[in-house]
């Protein structure tokens, strides 16, 4: 078998070919160094040989299982005149041991595995759906149940890419935020958003991209975030009642004590902000208006602000906003504008 070609087989199929390669030791110098730049040239490759790796594993352990090489040579036979049932006697497998003269056992069941192999990596290819997507349009959000049984809470103006395989369950969270009620099943599942993985174990939770940093909630059960830039580093192991926010610039993590009932108050049209940058407040209620709210200069967007609100009550957000002895606001155009009442003017945030 020949090193797989760049551009003429999907990942999956490389990875099956590669794999066989480094179990038969059949790699030159050069095309091991071909194998490496291949697996660190995408994420996808990595996670595809070793799912590869582990259906090998499996398919080991079953081919050891066999008795003997005639029930092996049964097996080839059965399938080259399409039986899909070979029967298998004790005496047969014996009587033909002693007619023969002993060989290497371990050939042919190679070759058995390796035609299972590739059949496997056909039927991954097959079987593996497209990642499907789900979206919530400007002012409108959306709840999905995914096919596993986990409930998708999209908020509005997000985006979310579901991918179900044989051995995973992966979310990559694109817009916005989301939060899971995540459904039982041996398939890890993980959500990318934002260059991190969450892991999840047995839980309930919530990520919301702001615009200098991640957030993650747990309401109930436990998830782990991870660094995937950072050599799969642990940033954070959240519980039930915890939320981090992770700066997107620098990874610096800050972990807080959050009730669950302000991670999912956006689930019935609320917005609770505690101690968030006005700019963060503003983005929340413009998913959800068509009155937007600008911030007119820096002073006022780093302003760090606490309330509950309906999204949809642009009036008390206005009172909220006039009662704070910094800030003014003005209304023109269908736009609410908000400044700090002695920074001068110098763009929106």
């Amino acid at each position: 078998m020949t090193a797989p070609v760049s551009g003429t087989t999907t990942p999956t199929e490389a990875a099956a070919q590669w794999h066989l390669l480094q179990r038969e030791g059949a790699l030159s110098e050069a095309d091991q160094q071909r194998f490496m730049d291949w697996l660190v040239a995408s994420p996808v490759h990595l996670r595809e040989y070793l799912a590869m790796a582990r259906v090998a594993a499996e398919l080991g352990e079953a081919v050891r299982a066999l008795p003997a090489d005639a029930e092996v040579d049964a097996f080839i036979a059965g399938r080259r005149s399409g039986d899909n049932v070979v029967p298998l006697g004790r005496g047969r497998i014996a009587a033909a041991q002693t007619r023969r003269a002993p060989r290497r056992r371990w050939l042919p069941r190679v070759a058995v595995a390796a035609a299972l192999l590739l059949s496997v990596a056909t039927g991954l290819h097959v079987a593996t759906p497209s990642p499907r997507l789900y979206a919530a349009p400007h002012g409108s959000p959306r709840v999905f149940a995914l096919d596993d049984g986990t409930v998708l809470h999209l908020n509005a103006e997000s985006e979310a890419s579901v991918a179900y395989g044989l051995f995973r369950r992966q979310v990559a969270l694109t817009r916005s935020q989301a939060s899971f009620v995540v459904a039982p099943g041996r398939r890890p599942f993980s959500v990318q958003a934002a260059g991190l993985e969450v892991r999840d174990i047995g839980t309930t939770f919530d990520v919301s991209l702001q615009r200098d940093q991640a957030r993650f909630g747990v309401t109930e059960g436990r998830i782990q975030v991870i660094d995937e830039g950072g050599a799969g580093r642990l940033l954070a192991d959240l519980h039930a009642g915890q939320a981090a926010r992770i700066a997107h610039a620098d990874r610096r993590v800050s972990i807080t004590r959050e009730d669950a009932d302000v991670l999912t108050a956006w689930w019935q049209g609320r917005i609770v902000f505690r101690d968030e940058p006005l700019r963060d407040v503003a983005d929340r209620f413009n998913r959800m208006n068509r009155t937007r709210l600008h911030v007119d200069d820096s002073v006022a967007g780093a302003l760090r602000l606490t309330g509950n609100l309906k999204a949809n009550d642009l009036a008390s957000l206005r009172a909220f906003l006039d009662e704070h002895p910094t800030l003014t606001t003005t209304t023109s155009n269908g736009e609410i504008r908000v400044r700090a009442r002695h920074a001068p003017v110098s763009g929106t945030y």
